[in-house]
């Protein structure tokens, strides 16, 4: 039953990112391999530095490139501490470094990959991705794609600060990342 309501709502995903890109006709949807001009995401390991680069290209080259890290074998180079990734945004930076320092040495709430929704990573492959930008500044990335074959949908909320793009919120079925670590932010006072 719960495999069947996800494969329904991948398609239903896909089906609405078509219906997007007509109307807004700044919509893309194809696997993270496929090559439509400057959104085209990077074949083979994607370093960290390529995903910073492409935050400065747009919305739609930025997750392509996110993405891609996945398909190709995961994120290189060494993490940042938490707090200070220049994939996320400041308010999303400062909520993960709140929720990372909340735990106390203890695990903390944000203990997986929120990109991907996971802890491990296996073989990877993005089904579906549509990314509309609404203005200038904003932009959403629906995201369908399967990790060790569980099928995934994730809604990547972004916002330019300066001239990069950055992740906002990642909403995963209803649940918003931003409010869950506001939430532990609140609690911790």
């Amino acid at each position: 039953m719960i495999r069947t309501l996800i494969l329904v709502s991948i398609g239903a995903m896909t089906l609405a990112a078509c219906s997007q890109g007509e109307e807004a006709g700044k919509t893309a949807s194809a696997p993270a391999s496929a090559t439509a001009g400057s959104a085209a995401a990077p074949t083979g390991p994607v370093s960290r530095d390529q995903v910073y680069a492409a935050a400065g290209e747009g919305p739609e080259a930025f997750v392509r490139t996110i993405y891609a890290q996945y398909v190709n074998g995961g994120p290189q180079g060494e993490q940042p501490a938490p707090g200070q990734d220049p994939m996320f945004s400041r308010t999303m930076n400062a909520l993960i470094g709140a929720d990372f320092r909340a735990a106390n040495g203890e695990v903390p709430t944000l203990n997986y990959d929120p990109l991907c929704a996971c802890q491990d990573q296996g073989e990877f492959v993005v089904a579906a991705m549509a990314v509309a930008q609404s203005d200038p500044n904003t932009a959403e990335a629906n995201v369908a794609f399967t990790n060790m074959g569980e099928p995934k949908n994730l809604k990547l909320k972004l916002v330019r600060e300066g001239p990069n793009w950055k992740v906002d919120d990642i909403i995963d079925g209803t649940d918003s990342l931003h409010d869950t670590l506001m939430a532990v932010a609140e609690a911790a006072g």
